[in-house]
């Protein structure tokens, strides 16, 4: 079933990872350094770099990775 709001708006799924993709073959180095690195430089503090390991493990796991 067509949906009018999504066929004028496009669909926000389909966008949001069409974005993540471009995201991902733009990031270079490792994540797991890069977030580290951000820590030990003071750009984000403990808990915001605690929020950032709890979100790529849930996204870890919804993507098929143990």
């Amino acid at each position: 079933m067509n949906n009018p709001l999504f066929n004028m708006m496009g669909n926000p799924m389909m966008n949001m990872m069409q974005k993540f993709q471009q995201f991902r073959q733009s990031f270079q180095g490792n994540p797991q350094e890069q977030i580290q690195q951000m820590l030990n430089s003071g750009k984000i503090n403990q808990q915001q770099y605690q929020q950032a390991v709890q979100m790529a493990q849930q996204l870890k796991q919804m993507m098929g990775g143990k």
